[in-house]
């Protein structure tokens, strides 16, 4: 669906959903302004075409022991197809890596990690993904704290 597709009811709905996906239809209808049915469809139809991809339980890291965050960014020796997509294969499979972007400039990829321990890090930067073939190059930042953290998409009307 194009984003000049969706209408300020659409917008209102995306907005309380990603704040709480657990909301009832009747809360959401009466916090739209929309009776239960008209609502429902239109949150069926963001569902269909792909514009509400899933619903999530956002976990803190903390509390299940993961209070390690590594930003990484790799350099392939290759950047051919096939390189890239053995890696993006590869790191695909390790639950520590929680996001991956091709990138532009210095590295090819950079991954947010979360890990328990520098210990852990280690391991899993020296036995896995240093291991995945064609890997050059790895650089690594540690976080100190979150600043800005969040979820939900912008809606904000087109310009």
């Amino acid at each position: 669906m194009p984003v000049n597709a969706l209408d300020a009811i659409d917008r209102k709905i995306i907005d309380l959903l990603q704040a709480d996906g657990r909301m009832s239809n009747q809360e959401l209808s009466d916090r739209i302004g929309l009776s239960p049915s008209p609502c429902l469809r239109r949150v069926r139809q963001l569902e269909a075409n792909g514009t509400i991809a899933r619903y999530v339980a956002l976990v803190d890291p903390d509390k299940v022991g993961l209070s390690v965050t590594a930003f990484v960014r790799v350099r392939l020796d290759q950047q051919d197809d096939r390189h890239l997509q053995e890696f993006e294969t590869a790191v695909a499979g390790f639950p520590e890596v929680m996001d991956c972007y091709l990138m532009t400039g210095e590295a090819d990829y950079q991954l947010r990690i979360l890990v328990s321990s520098l210990t852990q890090f280690e391991d899993f930067l020296r036995r896995r993904l240093t291991k995945v073939n064609g890997v050059a190059n790895v650089t690594t930042s540690f976080a100190l704290r979150p600043v800005i953290y969040k979820t939900a998409v912008p809606t904000l009307q087109p310009l």
